[in-house]
């Protein structure tokens, strides 16, 4: 094929921009404003209908603001014409009744600040453990009588039930023996599914006898350790049943013309709904044995909404009378919460019964150091300090519940009943855990002088002082007593021997002296830690511990000038021996750190300690370390290294990235990070030094490149280096910097056959060949201020990467390449400018030095004609079937080429881009919305100055029809 010879068409800039110019339309005040709100004119017409006459209209008009979305279908959407349409009492009666149900909601229901049962169940299961051998007593009735016999009467049915219970009650029993705990809690794990499952299948009975049998559970203490945690399991089956047995019931209650709603009253109770309700609470009466009963009725307790507003208000007083029938004051306290917790759910405004089990309860406290308790406690070996906290979810949870919301009046008589009885650190404990924070901290002193009083052998000092360190943390104490508080509370603390006991105080009133006092409290708090916990390594067993006490530190010292400041800070990081537990609370400073770090920081003793820090998070990195875990620490090491800044002092700045770039070489992108804030650096130097091009900037400037150029070839990433070698050269570029510019675009240049046909891009395999068309892109729009070296060709780093784009491994259907080729062709064509578009401040580019030669014209004119051979040559390969498509389009693509940068005044270019439009619309592939606007462009195009010859081309361009 012939070579075209390319002429490119002067171009002068300043013109075109004022041309693209939009108009500046005065507006007057009152005039549309985008920002101001929509005012459309609504016309309501009304059809009117007379008889013997044709139907007339009768119109209004309002202006109201109105959004415009609101105007389709004829301003109404089909759900909006159908509330219309709807009859509107039935819907004042529904709100009337959601606000109703409000009013009680607020009435009958606990609020967000009541700590539900739910979030201490896992705390129980964890503490409360044994590793003795437990049992289970199971009944094994006899098979008569199942559910699923048929019976032909209403009285032999009814018999045959009774008689399953009666069997139930008598018949023989299996005790399963020697289960672990695990063992133990699958197996009343399988008895709560046998429940679902026994109640799916209709076996209303059955389910009965399970719940039963697991009830009879909780009056066994035969190993004590376990029985909270016994008790949890316990309820939760108790639970279960109780939602199955009001779920069924209210289920009945439903029929096709009715649906009760869920703020009911027995009125709208059908009668066969109340049947049943009864017929429950009959055969759960007939139990013999008082605790399962207990239990039983109280899980149904909610049922009692079915028979009579008064039911569960009368129904909680009788429960709690029937606990007092249980001697085991252990058992007792356990009943107390179940009744406690289910009354909250369904009725918490009911006061007079939570307030009878407390008192009760406190009636009964010295049958705890009575001597039945204390032989039990001899025959299974347990100590008193061990059996006491026994009690404590228990006792927590009725006191939570008496005092949820209670008036300051009846806490103080709670506190002042419970002072009056001897050995009451356990009762103390509780009413610590369960009353308000700020009840308890208003009154510290009078705590710590009870907390003295206490018998140190029942129940240990120690943690009374936690629990009272713990509200402490949440409301603050008088001002007058903070100092003497923490003097009290330290004074045991200290003197605790048992490493466990020691830190698991200690913990608590890091955070009370860290909210209230100086660097130097904190700083005595922490050294008393590292005494008790260095010894024997006892740090090892106590890292969440000492973790907690990190971040409640860091939480309170913004400051990290302070913070470091404080002596025993760093010696007591060193604790942190387990890696994995190291790095994170590396993490933890460093995230509060970026969060609370508002200035840049030069800080040497800062600098050190965090460094440190970082290095010890980048040391953790490994082959197995996860991709999130790489990105998250170096996010926090970058965040590190944008707060550090010298100020004017750009040698100690360019030092400072000199070693960081060897501490965390593992990391790309703080590499990557590196990299940029030298090339900042750079930039800011001239940006400072401007008219002051002393010998020592200039040698400044040079070593920020030296470190750019030396760092990124380290980096992994094809593209990440492809664009920081650009990136780099233009910040030398800047710096008048030519040789080192050059080199950084040699280095892109001889890195782009290196790049992969596919790339990881968020773990998903891509092809390359858009990104490297983007880079490259960018890459050419730099070359065009890049001036030529004097001891090389014209245009050599524009020779050197037409060959390197020549070269690659282009894919077999692929278009980039040529794409590519265009935008070099839109290089080239800028290039022969008398001036160039956009130039660099104290760089002389092309423009300048060749100022116009011919001869540098020729040369660029030579590169133009191969690049069009080479695009003319891949549009012929492109006439098959099936790339026919892809050739309209490559065609109208170098069609709008030409037409931008070509001077169509020469013959042999005009008659090409005729050629190429012919060759866009041939297979009819193209759109001819795109054409019809293209010729529309040309005729405009052909009205501005010295444009005219494009009035003759237009009239070559036809517009093919199709038919």
């Amino acid at each position: 094929m012939a070579a075209f010879p390319w002429h490119s068409r002067n171009r002068n800039y300043k013109a075109e921009f004022a041309s693209c110019r939009l108009e500046a339309v005065p507006l007057e005040f009152g005039d549309y404003h985008p920002l101001k709100p929509i005012t459309v004119t609504e016309s309501k017409t009304k059809k009117v209908s007379r008889k013997g006459s044709t139907s007339s209209t009768s119109s209004s008009s309002s202006s109201s603001v109105v959004d415009p979305l609101s105007s389709v279908l004829d301003g109404t959407d089909p759900l909006s014409m159908f509330a219309a349409s709807a009859d509107p009492a039935p819907l004042a009666a529904a709100m009337d009744n959601s606000r109703k149900k409000r009013d009680r909601d607020d009435y009958s229901t606990v609020g967000s600040d009541f700590e539900p049962w739910a979030s201490k169940r896992g705390e129980i299961l964890a503490r409360y453990t044994t590793t003795e051998k437990l049992s289970i007593n199971l009944f094994m009735g006899s098979e008569k009588g199942k559910a699923g016999t048929a019976t032909s009467a209403m009285s032999e049915k009814v018999r045959t039930r009774l008689e399953e219970l009666d069997d139930f009650e008598e018949g023989s029993q299996k005790e399963l023996l020697n289960l672990t705990q695990q063992d133990y809690v699958n197996r009343i794990e399988e008895l709560n599914q046998s429940l679902k499952d026994a109640w799916a299948s209709d076996q209303k009975v059955k389910a009965l006898k399970i719940v039963i049998q697991c009830s009879k559970l909780l009056s066994d203490t035969s190993v004590i350790q376990f029985y909270p945690s016994k008790f949890v399991l316990i309820t939760d089956i108790l639970d279960t049943f109780g939602k199955l047995v009001y779920e069924r019931i209210f289920s009945m209650c439903v029929d096709n013309r009715s649906v009760l709603p869920d703020h009911f009253s027995p009125e709208n109770v059908n009668d066969t709904a109340k049947e049943t309700c009864l017929n429950w609470f009959f055969k759960i009466a007939s139990i013999r044995e008082l605790i399962p009963r207990f239990y039983v009725e109280a899980s149904i307790l909610k049922c009692n909404k079915f028979l009579s507003k008064t039911g569960i208000s009368e129904c909680l007083p009788r429960l709690t009378c029937m606990v007092r029938g249980i001697g085991d004051p252990l058992v007792s306290v356990y009943a107390r919460a179940y009744l406690c917790r289910v009354g909250m759910e369904v009725a918490p405004h009911l006061k007079e019964s939570l307030n009878k089990n407390f008192f009760d309860f406190l009636l009964t406290f010295k049958q705890i150091h009575g001597d039945t308790v204390q032989n039990q406690l001899v025959l299974q070996g347990v100590e008193l300090p061990s059996y006491l906290p026994l009690y404590s979810p228990a006792m927590d949870w009725v006191f939570q519940c008496v005092s949820y919301r209670a008036p300051e009046a009846l806490l103080t008589e709670m506190m002042e009943r419970c002072k009056k009885l001897g050995n009451n650190a356990l009762l103390l404990n509780s009413v610590m855990s369960a009353f308000r924070a700020e009840f308890i901290a208003t009154r510290s002193m009078d705590f710590i002088g009870m907390i003295k009083e206490c018998d140190e052998s029942g129940f240990p000092k120690h943690l009374l002082f936690r629990s009272l360190g713990l509200n402490l943390a949440l409301a603050d104490p008088p001002e007058s007593d903070r100092l003497q508080i923490l003097n009290e509370a330290w004074k045991v603390i200290t003197k605790l021997k048992n490493p466990q006991d020691y830190i698991n105080c200690a913990e608590v009133w890091v955070e009370y002296t860290c909210k209230h006092f100086t660097k130097r409290e904190v700083n005595t708090v922490l050294a008393d830690v590292i005494k008790h916990m260095t010894p024997d390594r006892a740090f090892e067993d106590s890292y969440p511990q000492l973790q907690s006490i990190i971040k409640k530190v860091i939480a309170h010292f913004h400051d990290f000038s302070v913070l470091f400041s404080v002596e025993k800070f760093l010696p007591f990081l060193d604790m942190f021996q387990k890696e994995s537990v190291r790095v994170e609370v590396c993490k933890c400073i460093m995230e509060v750190f970026i969060k609370h770090q508002q200035e840049p920081t030069k800080d040497p003793v800062i600098l050190n300690a965090l460094l440190h820090v970082c290095k010890t998070m980048h040391d953790s990195v490994n082959a197995l370390t996860l991709e999130d875990e790489k990105r998250m620490l170096a996010y926090l090491i970058n965040g590190f290294i944008k707060m550090v800044s010298f100020g004017r002092d750009f040698e100690q700045q360019l030092s400072f990235y000199v070693e960081t770039r060897s501490m965390f070489c593992n990391l790309e992108p703080v590499l990557v990070q590196l990299i940029h804030s030298v090339n900042r650096l750079a930039m800011e130097t001239r940006k400072v030094m401007k008219g002051n091009h002393s010998r020592k900037t200039a040698a400044f400037v040079r070593a920020c490149v030296a470190y750019c150029f030396i760092t990124i070839p380290s980096l992994v990433g094809i593209f990440t280096r492809l664009n920081l070698y650009l990136h780099s050269g233009q910040v030398a570029l800047a710096n008048q910097c030519l040789s080192q510019a050059d080199a950084f675009f040699k280095a892109a240049i001889s890195l782009v056959p290196e790049v992969p046909k596919m790339i990881n891009i968020d773990g998903k395999m891509r092809p390359s060949e858009s990104f490297l068309l983007e880079f490259l892109c960018n890459f050419f729009s730099t070359l065009l201020i890049v001036p030529d070296h004097p001891e090389h060709g014209v245009l050599f780093l524009v020779r050197e990467l037409l060959n390197v784009i020549q070269d690659y491994a282009w894919e077999e259907n692929s278009d980039e390449k040529i794409r590519i080729y265009t935008c070099v062709l839109h290089l080239l064509s800028a290039m022969s400018q008398e001036t160039y578009l956009y130039h660099v401040d104290k760089v002389d580019s092309n423009d300048s030095l060749y100022g116009g030669d011919a001869k540098f014209l020729a040369e660029n004119n030579k590169l133009c004609e191969t690049v069009m051979t080479q695009i003319l040559e891949h549009l012929k390969t492109l006439a098959k079937d099936e790339a026919l498509k892809r050739q309209s389009s490559l065609g109208l693509s170098f069609f709008n080429s030409i037409l931008a940068h070509g001077d169509l005044r020469n013959n042999r270019l005009n008659q090409l881009s005729v050629s190429l439009w012919h060759l866009a619309q041939r297979h009819g592939c193209v759109d001819t919305r795109t054409m019809v606007k293209t010729l529309e462009y040309i005729k405009k195009q052909s009205k501005q100055p010295d444009m005219g010859h494009l009035t003759e081309l237009a009239l070559r361009l036809p517009l093919q029809t199709r038919t």
